[in-house]
């Protein structure tokens, strides 16, 4: 299995939660301004309707009072249907100074304001002589009542009535109202940040899919270039110690290195495809001719037989080779103590024959995966052969040979020329 990198991985998860604090605290904030607002206008409408249903009561009672003979009548005000739910209805006479005399009407006389409030009241009327005022000022109970008062004229203002409703139930509603806001926004800001959480995960999988391709091609590339690298050492430690060597292995190590440059220009295409910078580009090509010159090119191809027949396919050789070649190694390595290989060319078809213990039938898929190849002891080898099929349009697959062993076999599409003529 490979391992990312831990502090690659350990900076993703970090912007993953920086990415979902962000997407919350951003969330939290418009929803808190939007709540904010919600509220003031509720707030305010709630205030504005108290208001107006206070003036409305006040200005209607008015023009019920009616005075004879210096006396003001308060019967219609007792009878008339705008007293109903009110705190306090009382109505202002001059009195001595500039308090006014207050005659309750209806309702409890202990809600009504302390006489200073009354006679600041009284003063305004006078001077302004508005329509409605409307205050707010304390009952003897502590309660805060909102009132309304309305001047009754008689070719001057000889008298007022004065309304007061409690604004609790109003103020009830707002706080729960509030409340509810409260506990929205708390459910909508755990919402985003769980969805901000999701969302942050899938903006990272590619990545993380990214740190897993480039572990699996570092992982990829040692198994490639270790044994030719390897072979390459010996070689130039035989022409070292035994001058009467030195050109037969100077000409062995051209060729490893002529291989390892083919193996580098085949990881690097590898890598490109799979970063997505190029497309592969699949070219007509022998796939016998392929086989054959990659067999050769093994350092030790002791008890590999090779039978073919003309093959012609549209592939990128040096990754065809590359597959092959992974094929051939991963049979002798895994084909017994003196291991007997059979290579097999037909038309779109490389079969690679060992008679070793095999893979059991659970196991044949899984080899074939990416990262946990190496668990079963294949390496890395047959997750590349798999690649390079499916890249191909192709299949990889694993069964048992007859006789005994196992049967690699890597199937490509033929060409379609080739294909047409047969």
């Amino acid at each position: 299995m490979t391992h990312k990198g831990p502090r690659a991985v350990a900076r993703l998860h970090r912007s993953r939660w920086v990415t979902t604090l962000l997407f919350a605290a951003t969330t939290a904030v418009c929803l808190v301004a939007l709540a904010t607002f919600a509220a003031r206008l509720d707030g305010n409408s709630r205030r504005a309707a108290l208001d107006h249903e206070a003036g409305v009561r006040a200005i209607g009672l008015s023009r019920a009072v009616w005075s004879s003979g210096g006396t003001v009548h308060l019967e219609p005000l007792r009878e008339d249907e705008l007293t109903e739910g009110v705190e306090s209805v009382a109505v202002l006479r001059p009195g001595t100074g500039r308090t006014p005399d207050a005659r309750v009407a209806a309702g409890d006389r202990t809600a009504l304001p302390d006489r200073a409030e009354l006679g600041r009241i009284w003063q305004r009327l006078l001077t302004d002589q508005e329509t409605v005022i409307r205050f707010t000022a304390p009952a003897d109970d502590g309660r805060r009542l909102r009132w309304a008062a309305s001047p009754v004229w008689d070719e001057r203002i000889d008298a007022a009535v004065l309304v007061g409703l409690d604004p609790t139930r109003q103020e009830q509603a707002h706080d729960e109202l509030v409340q509810r806001l409260a506990l929205g926004c708390a459910a909508l800001v755990a919402v985003a940040a769980t969805a901000g959480h999701l969302l942050s995960r899938r903006a990272m999988r590619p990545a993380l899919q990214g740190l897993d391709r480039q572990e699996q091609f570092l992982a990829e590339a040692a198994h490639e270039l270790r044994t030719p690298l390897a072979t390459l050492r010996l070689v130039v430690e035989q022409g070292t110690t035994a001058p009467d060597r030195a050109p037969a292995a100077l000409g062995t190590a051209l060729g490893l290195v002529d291989r390892l440059s083919r193996l580098v220009t085949g990881l690097l295409a590898r890598a490109r495809v799979e970063a997505g910078i190029q497309d592969v580009e699949l070219t007509p090509l022998r796939l016998d001719q392929v086989t054959e010159l990659t067999v050769e090119e093994l350092p030790d191809r002791t008890g590999v037989t090779l039978r073919t027949e003309p093959a012609v396919v549209r592939g990128d050789p040096e990754l065809l080779a590359q597959a092959v070649r992974n094929l051939v190694e991963n049979a002798l390595r895994h084909g017994g103590a003196e291991p007997r290989v059979e290579v097999t060319v037909t038309q779109g078809l490389v079969a690679v024959r060992d008679h070793g213990p095999g893979v059991p039938p659970r196991d044949r898929d899984t080899v074939f995966r990416r990262g946990v190849g190496s668990g079963s002891g294949t390496g890395t080898g047959l997750a590349i052969v798999r690649w390079v099929a499916e890249l191909h349009g192709g299949t990889a697959r694993l069964s048992d040979a007859p006789g005994g062993g196992l049967l690699a076999e890597l199937r490509l599409p033929p060409h379609e020329e080739e294909h047409t003529a047969g």
